[in-house]
C-alpha cells in the first residue's frame, strides 16, 4: 500500500466491532460479564462515602472532598491546614526536590487504596420527606358531616358526638380566621365525663383520625409538680411536638387529649403536700388558656443535651377526659337536699338507679369534687357520656366500621373460614360484659376468652369451611356449629 492509498471505514461496522456484534456467542457472553462487572464495581463504589486521607472523617460530616490522583480524597479542611503549614515552615521545598534528582518528594501511587473497604463508611437513604397538607377552611367539614363519620365508628353518645362536632368546627374557624375585625374567639376546650368504657378516647382518635391533625394522647396520673419525679406539664405539649414529626406549625394546629383528668382532682383531708393535685392544675392554665412554652425536640425531659424550641399552644385543642367515679354521689346529694317535707317531697332513693344521673352535672359538683375554679372555667364546653347497656354493646359488637366480630371474621377469612355469631351469642357476650361492669373494653376480653380455642383448632383442619358461635357455646352447655366444606343444609320442603 502506497503513501496516496486510503482505506473507507464503515462507521457502522467499526462500531460493531467495538461492540462485539461479529464475535462468537461465548465471547460476546464474556465480554457482556466484563461490562456487567464493571457497572457493579461502580455502583458498590457509589454506596460508600469518600474518607478524607488524613483525618479520616467521612463527606457528611467533613463536607465536600477534594479528589487528588490515584483515587486520594482530602477534606478541605486538611488542605488548608497543609498549605498554611508548608507557608509558614522555614523549608524551602524547591530547593529540596532541586537537590534530589530523580526522587519525587510524594509519590501519590503509593497512597492509593490505603482506606480499605472494611473501614469505609457507607451513605445514609435519605428518607423521603413527607408533604402535608395544610390545613384550610375549605378542609373543614361541617359539624353534621363530622357527625355522620363519627357515627360510622361509635354507637350511640348522641348529644358527646353532636357537642364534640361543634366544637371541633368552631376551634378550626377561629384557628383559620383573621382577625381583622378585632374580634378574638375563646377557645373551645371540651371536658368529657363518662364512666369507663364508654368511648371517651375512641372518640378523640376517631376524630383526630378524620381531620388528619396531630394528636397526642397523655395520662394526667403521671403529672406532677415541677421538681418532682414525673413528668412535667410541659411535657404534654412534647408528646404533640412528637406526633407532628417536629413540626412545630403543625403541631400548634393539633389536639391534646389529657385523660384520667379527675385524678388531678384536689384531694380531701390530706396534711401532707400535694404535688400531683391541686398544683398541676395550676400548672395547665397557662396550658389551656395559650402561652409559649419552651419543650424539648425528641425528648420528654429537658436536658442540657437535648436543643429546646418554643410552641404557642394558643391554637391547640385541649380535650379533657375523665370518669369521675364518685361525682354521681355529689350530685345525687345535692338533688335530694332540694327536698322539702310534705306530700310533694322527693324521696331520698329516687336517684339510686338513674342511669342518666351524671347529665346533671354541674360546675358547682365539679367543685365540691376538687376541681378549682380557674381550670374548670378554662373547659368551657362540658358534656356527659352515658354508660352502655345491652343494647349499645351488641350494636358494639357488630355495627361501627372496625367493630369486633368484624376483626375477627377478617382473621379467620385468611384461612378461608367464615365466622357468624347467632343473636343469641351476642346476647349472652353482651350479659357477661354487663357483669364485669367495665363498658366495651369487656367485650375484647370475653371473645378473646371463646375464640382461642376454635382459632387454635381450625388451622389444624383443612376440611371446616364454616363456624357458628351460640349462645350454648357462649354460656358453656354446648358448643360451636361446625360446618365442612362442600357441605350444605338441605333446604325443608
Amino acid at each position: 500500500m502506497s503513501d496516496y492509498d486510503f482505506t473507507i471505514i464503515d462507521f457502522d461496522e467499526k462500531e460493531s466491532q467495538d461492540t462485539g456484534a461479529d464475535l462468537p456467542e461465548e465471547e460476546k457472553q464474556e465480554v457482556q460479564e466484563v461490562v456487567t462487572a464493571e457497572e457493579t464495581d461502580d455502583e458498590k463504589e457509589e454506596e460508600y462515602e469518600k474518607v478524607c486521607f488524613i483525618c479520616r472523617r467521612p463527606e457528611s460530616k467533613a463536607g465536600k472532598m477534594i479528589e487528588l490522583p490515584n483515587n486520594i480524597t482530602v477534606c478541605q479542611d486538611c488542605m488548608q491546614k497543609s498549605f498554611d503549614a508548608m507557608n509558614n515552615a522555614p523549608i524551602d521545598f524547591s530547593k529540596m526536590m532541586g537537590n534530589m534528582p530523580g526522587i519525587q518528594f510524594l509519590n501519590l501511587s503509593d497512597l492509593e487504596n490505603t482506606v480499605p473497604k472494611r473501614q469505609k463508611i457507607k451513605k445514609k437513604k435519605q428518607t423521603e420527606e413527607k408533604k402535608v397538607k395544610k390545613l384550610t377552611l375549605k378542609d373543614i367539614p361541617a359539624p353534621h358531616k363530622i357527625k355522620a363519620q363519627l357515627d360510622d365508628y361509635v354507637v350511640g353518645q348522641e348529644y358527646a358526638k353532636k357537642a364534640m362536632s361543634v366544637a371541633v368546627y368552631n376551634h378550626y374557624k377561629r384557628v383559620l380566621s383573621d382577625n381583622a375585625d378585632h374580634i378574638e374567639i375563646e377557645k373551645s376546650n371540651m371536658l368529657m365525663i363518662g364512666p369507663t368504657g364508654s368511648g371517651k378516647t375512641y372518640l378523640v382518635k376517631t376524630l383526630a383520625k378524620l381531620l388528619d391533625v396531630p394528636l397526642a394522647i397523655t395520662d394526667a396520673t403521671s403529672l406532677t409538680e415541677a421538681g418532682y419525679i414525673g413528668d412535667d406539664i410541659e411535657s404534654v405539649v412534647s408528646k404533640l411536638l412528637a406526633a407532628a414529626d417536629n413540626d412545630v406549625e403543625r403541631a400548634e394546629q393539633g389536639i391534646i387529649f389529657v385523660d384520667e383528668i379527675d385524678k388531678i382532682a384536689k384531694k380531701r383531708n390530706s396534711s401532707q403536700r400535694d404535688v400531683s393535685g391541686e398544683s398541676v392544675q395550676q400548672g395547665m392554665l397557662k396550658l389551656l388558656e395559650g402561652s409559649e412554652v419552651e419543650v424539648p425536640v425528641g425528648a420528654n425531659s429537658k436536658n442540657a443535651m437535648v436543643p429546646l424550641t418554643t410552641v404557642n399552644t394558643k391554637n391547640i385543642l385541649f380535650i379533657c377526659g375523665g370518669a369521675f367515679p364518685d361525682l354521681e354521689g355529689i350530685i345525687k346529694e345535692r338533688l335530694t337536699n332540694k327536698a322539702s317535707m310534705g306530700f310533694n317531697a322527693e324521696l331520698k332513693d329516687k336517684y339510686d338507679n338513674d342511669k342518666d344521673l351524671l347529665s346533671k352535672v354541674t360546675v358547682e359538683d365539679l367543685r365540691t369534687f376538687g376541681m378549682i375554679p380557674e381550670f374548670i372555667g378554662r373547659l368551657p364546653i362540658i358534656f356527659t357520656l352515658k354508660g352502655l347497656d345491652k343494647d349499645m354493646l351488641v350494636q358494639i359488637l357488630k355495627e361501627p366500621k372496625n367493630a369486633i366480630l368484624k376483626q375477627y371474621q377478617k382473621l379467620l377469612a385468611l384461612d378461608e373460614v367464615k365466622l357468624d355469631f347467632d343473636e343469641g351469642a351476642l346476647e349472652a357476650i353482651a350479659e357477661k360484659a354487663m357483669e364485669k361492669d367495665t363498658g366495651a373494653r369487656a367485650l375484647r376480653a370475653i371473645i378473646e376468652e371463646f375464640m382461642l380455642d376454635i382459632m387454635y383448632e381450625i388451622p389444624k383442619d383443612d376440611n371446616i369451611g364454616e363456624v357458628t358461635i351460640t349462645r350454648a357455646y357462649i354460656e358453656g352447655t354446648g358448643g360451636p356449629l361446625i360446618q365442612l366444606r362442600g357441605q350444605s343444609v338441605p333446604l325443608l320442603s
